[in-house]
């Protein structure tokens, strides 16, 4: 590992020019690197490059350049070496980019923005192979997993594992190429962030073994920027940090329209996107640096460096520049900084229940046709679902009982509570273990096929 975080220097004496002096017809160039299936970046990558809101922000002064990668890592050696201006990664790559980049004046970055956050830590998770034996992340102990070293998914798994008591073995490879090692066996699990476990569920090619939300700790993915080019190109950063709050006002205000245009950029099923990137989704779009995301990056450096000991301290309050954002948000800005309110949030009736939909800890919603219907709680989520046409539900999003997760219906983990209110008598959970604590502190409930769940939530 720490070879593979080591690697991540290359070029780090070389000049810290831009990649290109100029561009077409002569215009400086700034060059973006963006991680284009890392879907909780949209509004900093993604979307924000289909939108065309930051070359519309430049009016023409510059030419973009987008460079689109898997995993922060390559994102981070151009930085260092000078070839990226502006990038979005997650949580654990920023503090390596910090740490990569903090001795080279030329390189050196700062935090400016976020670009989506989970509070509990919902965006990474672990999935296994649909017939695994295990039930927890401890079952996987000295197995192979799959991880981008390195990455926020690692990270996480890192967390769970020294909870769990039990090491495994990491075995390093980008998100598709681990994708295909879990479904050939080669390994045993898969560690990953958004949206790649959520695509390998939705396949039907694996399950979820373990929720990062267990670990109760925000992630999140930010935008970094080399200090010395903001420094000469501050109109630079302003244009982008306002076309990100453009593209981010968009999302918030056409989340479907919105999955659909990441899909189509990316090959991702719209179903997966929306997953992550809708209303009440896995991921809340805030471009503000809050200070849970500044606490839990505190909290992860350890972790980093258990991962590769040649990690180097970095000092949070220099990496860390709220200065450019507060600057580009204007005003509201603090009062934003201090709200973990999804904006997206799902309203609405519920047909099904006749109730208004007011929890943000119970909605969820059916995807028939093209039109997106709001649930009240995941029972009256299930009598919606049975009342459709045949073939007509696309996708139905619930979130887990515990942590709020939103999670896909018929992949998730259902419970009949007795005891619960009609409206609420089938919990929904993302992982067989949350269920089963559910069922042991809860007497009288238990485990419930989501078919039988589905055809019984439509009968109450």
């Amino acid at each position: 590992m720490r070879k593979i975080i080591t690697a991540l220097a290359v070029l780090a004496a070389t000049s810290a020019c831009s990649v290109a002096a100029s561009g077409a017809q002569g215009k400086p160039t700034v060059v973006i690197g963006y991680q284009s299936k890392t879907i909780n970046t949209v509004t900093a990558g993604t979307l924000l490059r289909k939108l065309g809101y930051f070359e519309k922000r430049l009016g023409g002064t510059y030419t973009v350049e987008w460079q689109d990668y898997d995993t922060g890592a390559p994102i981070t050696a151009k930085m260092v070496a000078g070839k990226i201006d502006i990038g979005s990664m997650g949580d654990y790559p920023l503090l390596i980019n910090a740490s990569r980049t903090q001795a080279i004046d030329t390189a050196r970055t700062e935090l400016v923005s976020t670009t989506g956050y989970n509070l509990r830590g919902g965006l990474n998770m672990v999935v296994v192979p649909k017939d695994s034996p295990a039930r927890t992340l401890a079952d996987l102990a000295n197995q192979k997993v799959s991880a981008s070293v390195g990455s926020a998914g690692h990270g996480t798994l890192v967390q769970g594992l020294e909870k769990a008591g039990v090491d495994v073995e990491v075995v390093n490879q980008q998100p598709p190429v681990g994708a295909s090692a879990l479904e050939s066996g080669a390994v045993q699990g898969y560690a990953q962030f958004v949206a790649w476990p959520g695509l390998v569920v939705f396949q039907d090619k694996a399950r979820l073994l373990y929720d990062g939300s267990a670990l109760s700790m925000p992630t999140f993915h930010g935008v970094v920027v080399r200090q010395a080019y903001a420094r000469e190109h501050p109109d630079v950063v302003q244009a982008f940090l306002q076309a990100q709050i453009d593209a981010t006002k968009y999302l918030h205000e056409n989340p479907l329209e919105a999955a659909k245009s990441v899909a189509a950029e990316t090959g991702l099923p719209p179903e997966v996107v929306y997953l992550y990137n809708g209303r009440n989704g896995v991921s809340t779009f805030d471009v503000t640096l809050k200070q849970q995301l500044r606490d839990a990056h505190a909290h992860d450096i350890p972790y980093l460096k258990k991962i590769g000991t040649d990690f180097q301290d970095i000092d949070l309050g220099k990496f860390v520049n709220d200065s450019y954002i507060r600057k580009a948000y204007g005003a509201a800005y603090d009062t934003a900084a201090a709200s973990t309110v999804n904006p997206a949030a799902i309203t609405g009736t519920d047909a099904a229940c006749g109730i208004q939909v007011s929890d943000p800890a119970k909605a969820g919603e059916i995807w028939i046709g093209d039109e997106l219907k709001p649930a009240a709680t995941p029972t009256c989520l299930l009598r919606q679902v049975a009342s459709a046409a045949p073939g007509s539900v696309k996708a139905a999003y619930v979130p887990d009982t515990e942590t709020g997760t939103h999670w896909f219906a018929d992949k998730a983990v259902w419970v009949k509570d007795p005891a619960a209110d009609k409206n609420d008598l089938f919990k929904p959970f993302t992982t067989a273990e949350a269920a089963d604590l559910y069922v042991k502190a809860h007497p009288g409930a238990e485990r419930i096929p989501y078919e039988e769940a589905r055809k019984a939530g439509g009968s109450v």
